[in-house]
């Protein structure tokens, strides 16, 4: 490396950060490899072209004689800071929403269960209508009296108008269809839900330093410039 003049390799560190292609942490990591980068790495020059493109409202609002390193390292720690707090905020408005999807499951899995069982009692009892029905048309035909008799004591014992009563449960049956369908479309819609919640947790718990409420003005931009420039 000493073949190489002071001159080139600090130009090809100006290159590498004004293309985008170096970042703070890459100047940080050059800087242990050996005395001459760690001393170039230092240079003013490539920590002001850092700060102005990571964070212009600090550069330009900054007047005092601190080195640029120091401002960028100071405002690195802020914005740091505020990720990790944006962070938090994100995860506990998932965690929320999961808990709402969850609670919506129950309520949709209630609503099933009961309209599955008054659909089973719908169904005994159109069963059953259906035996009185065919007890009392087959009164109208000769059979022998033991027969006849059994039928006729399934008549009696029905205390309400077959016809009318079958009516009303089929329309009753036909309700709960057409519920059940509804709910098993929401099941499946709000199990959706869930599952990309709960996918979406785990890409938060991930990426612990992503920005997730954005920056305003000049930073924003500047982001995404930078990631633009990035491969």
């Amino acid at each position: 490396m000493s073949i190489l003049p002071d001159e080139l390799w600090r130009r090809i560190l100006e290159l590498g950060i004004k293309s985008g292609g170096f970042t703070s942490k890459d100047l940080c990591s050059i800087s242990i490899c050996c005395r001459l980068l760690h001393r170039l790495s230092d240079e003013e020059a490539l920590w002001s072209h850092l700060l102005l493109s990571d964070f212009p409202s600090a550069a330009s609002s900054s007047s005092s004689p601190v080195k640029s390193k120091s401002l960028y390292r100071n405002r690195y720690e802020r914005e740091r800071v505020r990720k990790m707090a944006a962070h938090r905020r994100a995860v506990l408005r998932k965690e929320s929403e999961i808990a709402e999807h969850s609670r919506k499951l129950r309520g949709i899995e209630s609503g099933l269960a009961e309209d599955g069982e008054k659909m089973r009692a719908t169904l005994a009892e159109l069963s059953n209508l259906a035996r009185v029905r065919e007890a009392s048309v087959a009164l109208n035909a000769w059979q022998p009296d033991v027969i006849r008799g059994r039928h006729k004591q399934i008549v009696e014992q029905c205390a309400v108008p077959v016809e009318s009563r079958m009516h009303a449960l089929e329309m009753e049956l036909r309700l709960c269809n057409h519920r059940i369908s509804g709910f098993r479309r929401a099941l499946k819609d709000e199990k959706l839900r869930l599952d990309m919640a709960k996918q979406q947790l785990v890409s938060l718990n991930y990426h612990p330093l992503r920005d997730y409420t954005g920056v305003s003005g000049g930073d924003h931009q500047s982001n995404i410039k930078r990631k633009k420039k990035n491969p």
